[in-house]
């Protein structure tokens, strides 16, 4: 287990050193900042083992060697992974006003945003660089109603993925907009979706959306797009929900492709610092999936994040049956087997195949228990289970930082995710 790291101090950003503690089953880091004093942060909490779970080593090396991170990201020639997924923000206006908002967004100004055509060339940029699963965020990216022309221009750029992270509520209110954007090149949507009950919605998101956001997947299904919810998890909110979202992505697959868990952190628009309670670690999340799903899904099924850090996420790879869900989730290959950064191909191949829907593997009529049923349903019915525990000024870990494999496009450079936002 690394112990030692280097972490930044939450008021002045300086970079400061940190370190991991257990107390109990739990972990903590702790750092103290010269002018701002002791922070003391929970990281872990509980079973799986983090001893067991973390097994990356990163390489060494002098203090004189290391990065300035996360100053200065551009990548940097220090950086330990190559890109997975370059998220690129298109507008900062939203048509939500959420508490918990990364990004800030708001209203914005639309005349500050690029054109499909300026657009176009950011997206050339990042495909001759062999980043070419692109991300279209904001903000919310439905406002623009020249989407479709930047999903185009991003195919025509050589993108092999274009994905959209939405609140579905276009996709919802506007027949027909799904099959716009599928026409256009769009690959599947990443849609915000924090719970079966309205409670989720109107904490995090100010008003209660469930039904719109049940209305979003179906025209999504109509359309042929994969749908991966996206929950936001906030303890006393929504870890009860955790296994009823599963059950529901279940129930709408093929359409829905997966669930990728989003623990809260605490970025952008959040007036105070969090105590511990108000934070969800990953084995909390896995642990609530299980429970929640009363065997449909179990903990061996679940290994941490093959591409990142150990400790940023995890993922479980499924095909559902017509009387289950059948596990396959590859059991060899962890972390410590990923240090050179060819991780981020293989990861983004993976995705493309899991999220994205096939019209022909869906058509096929034979009995889905023979071989050849089986490699269709493999196809047509995935299911995966992730998660990404993004990282804030409080729990910065600039060893987990420079495995990030999600980058953010922003003024001509790749800077990782998280470090875009703290």
């Amino acid at each position: 287990m690394l112990t030692e790291t280097l972490s930044i101090c939450p008021d002045c950003r300086t970079r400061i050193p940190a370190r991991l503690v257990k107390t109990g089953e739990d972990w903590y880091m702790e750092k103290t900042c010269p002018e701002h004093g002791f922070f003391r942060t929970v990281v872990w909490r509980g079973l799986p083992a983090l001893e067991e779970w973390d097994d990356y080593a990163p390489p060494e090396e002098t203090a004189e060697d290391a990065p300035l991170c996360p100053d200065g990201c551009g990548l940097c020639s220090g950086h330990r992974q190559d890109t997975c997924c370059v998220l690129i923000e298109i507008t900062s206006r939203c048509s939500l006003h959420c508490p918990v908002c990364f990004a800030e967004s708001g209203e914005g100004c639309a005349a500050l945003e690029k054109t499909p055509e300026e657009l176009y060339r950011d997206f050339c940029a990042m495909t001759a660089e062999n980043r070419r699963f692109i991300q279209l965020s904001g903000g919310e990216p439905t406002v623009r109603d020249d989407l479709p022309e930047i999903v185009a221009a991003a195919k025509r750029a050589g993108a092999t993925t274009v994905q959209l992270n939405s609140n579905g509520l276009r996709l919802a209110s506007e027949p027909g907009y799904a099959e716009r954007l599928r026409a256009a090149g769009l690959d599947f949507v990443f849609m915000q979706f924090d719970g079966v009950t309205e409670r989720p919605y109107e904490v995090l998101r100010a008003r209660p959306l469930l039904k719109e956001k049940l209305a979003a997947i179906d025209e999504c299904e109509r359309a042929g797009l994969g749908v991966t919810l996206v929950p936001t998890v906030v303890p006393g909110l929504n870890v009860s929900e955790l296994g009823d979202i599963v059950r529901l992505g279940v129930e709408r697959s093929p359409a829905v492709r997966g669930v990728h868990f989003q623990p809260v952190s605490y970025f952008g628009r959040y007036p105070a610092p969090p105590k511990d309670s108000d934070r969800v670690t990953l084995p909390e999340v896995v642990r609530a999936i299980v429970e929640g799903t009363d065997g449909l899904v179990k903990t061996e099924d679940f290994l941490p994040s093959r591409c990142d850090h150990p400790r940023c996420g995890f993922h479980a790879d499924y095909v559902v049956m017509p009387d289950g869900l059948q596990a396959i989730t590859h059991k060899k290959g962890a972390s410590a087997a990923c240090a050179g950064g060819s991780e981020a191909l293989k990861n983004r191949r993976f995705i493309e195949r899991r999220w994205k829907r096939d019209a022909e593997a869906e058509s096929f009529s034979g009995p889905a228990d023979s071989f050849d049923g089986f490699l269709a349903r493999l196809k047509s019915h995935s299911f995966t289970l992730t998660a990404m525990a993004f990282q804030d000024a409080w729990n910065l870990d600039i060893t987990r930082l420079r495995r990030c494999s999600l980058h953010v496009y922003r003024g001509g450079k790749i800077v990782p995710f998280c470090a875009n936002y703290i």
